[in-house]
């Protein structure tokens, strides 16, 4: 089933991306684009998250602190 009809990404796509290490929309947007057109699937991939495709939820669910992404601009550079 279609998540997201604008750039063609499947439900076992976003799992995958979770299983991944993607545990926020922002990081699905990241991984395949899903949620970054017209935005209207944003609430089925939180909802898909939500129901435990993220490995690291638990964790977080727990009390673990979470690994924060840091934004691409603070990365260092290759040499």
């Amino acid at each position: 089933m279609y998540v997201c009809n604008c750039f063609g990404v499947t439900e076992a796509q976003v799992k995958k991306h979770a299983a991944d290490g993607a545990c926020t929309p922002r990081q699905i947007a990241s991984a395949c684009k899903a949620g970054t057109d017209c935005g209207s699937c944003v609430r089925r991939i939180q909802a898909l998250l939500g129901r435990g495709a993220c490995p690291r939820r638990d964790l977080v669910d727990q009390g673990e602190p979470a690994v924060a992404l840091a934004p691409e601009a603070e990365l260092p550079e290759a040499a």
